[in-house]
């Protein structure tokens, strides 16, 4: 199983250039065996081109590392928060994509302004404050994780896979590593939507309830029928 996670680790990091995430290395996918307690990342500053399977480091809940001969990215105590704090989530990509990251740089949340936000986020993409000065010092990047999950006291990590981080860059997260990459990829193109849409109207309203809803309940709600049913019987 933890090779099997590994791989699927080393090809979502790769997925971000693919997808146009990325550039240099701005960014990282990791995936966590929740039964093993064992999550593997993408080590720190190795090109996607280069990047192998044997390169993925493996850390335990601790960031202790416990397999791999490189170190793992700078992110990893941040991710390690999020899987502590979200038992349900398996996967987390971090990127610094334009869109998303110029909502983060403007310190906004992104609203839903269309169907195509409704149809995978719960609401606007939330913003998690900037870190204070001793965060900053102590524990950075465990902090980051920290005020991600503050900022989602009331909020549902799984209706709303992601978050932007104020003046940083967006995370997200979903049930695997492609699951999550998969959020990072849309929650930028809600992100551009939105920049734009702003540009053509700066008074523009957010979608109206009643619609957000429909959208997002046709996918994930208890009746949801978007897609297809595999035949119990078959």
């Amino acid at each position: 199983m933890l090779d099997d996670l590994i791989n699927e680790v080393c090809l979502a990091n790769k997925g971000l250039v693919k997808s146009g995430l990325v550039i240099q290395t701005w960014g990282n996918v990791s995936g966590i065996s929740r039964a093993e307690g064992l999550i593997a990342i993408k080590p720190s500053g190795v090109s996607y081109d280069e990047l192998l399977p044997e390169d993925i480091v493996v850390v335990d809940l601790s960031g202790k590392i416990v397999q791999g001969n490189k170190r793992p990215s700078s992110d990893t105590a941040t991710h390690i928060e999020l899987y502590k704090a979200f038992p349900e989530i398996g996967g987390i990509t971090h990127t610094h994509s334009p869109y998303a990251a110029i909502f983060a740089q403007a310190c906004r949340e992104i609203p839903c302004y269309g169907t195509t936000h409704a149809d995978h986020f719960h609401g606007s993409i939330p913003l998690a404050r900037f870190l204070t000065k001793e965060e900053i010092e102590f524990d950075y990047e465990k902090n980051t994780g920290i005020v991600i999950v503050e900022r989602f006291r009331e909020l549902n990590p799984i209706q709303t896979p992601g978050v932007l981080v104020a003046g940083h860059a967006p995370f997200t997260w979903g049930k695997n590593a492609a699951d999550s990459l998969n959020n990072s990829e849309i929650l930028e193109r809600v992100a551009m939507m939105a920049f734009y849409s702003l540009q053509l109207n700066p008074a523009l309203q957010e979608l109206p309830e009643y619609v957000s809803q429909k959208h997002f309940n046709r996918k994930h709600g208890p009746n949801a029928y978007y897609g297809q049913k595999l035949n119990k019987e078959n």
